[in-house]
């Protein structure tokens, strides 16, 4: 899967969430998507590097200590 196709599902999801609203504002978007998108990413991160944080927080680019915390704000530990 190319960087630009995840891209254009976000671009997709995200103008059907606008078409939903029908004109009401929005609120805390930034926050409910960063929520939205990293728990299925650490859950598929996790699971292709084998449950290995320290492998996996190299492929993130995050620090362990970081990772660790990230995973039990999503109840994935």
């Amino acid at each position: 899967m190319s960087r630009q196709h995840i891209d254009e599902c976000v671009r997709e999801s995200l103008q059907s969430y606008f078409r939903d609203l029908d004109g009401e504002t929005p609120d805390g978007m930034y926050d409910m998507l960063v929520r939205a998108v990293e728990k299925p990413l650490l859950e598929v991160v996790m699971s292709q590097a084998e449950n290995n944080q320290s492998r996996a927080a190299e492929w993130l680019g995050l620090n362990r200590n970081t990772l660790r915390k990230k995973l039990l704000e999503h109840k994935l530990l």
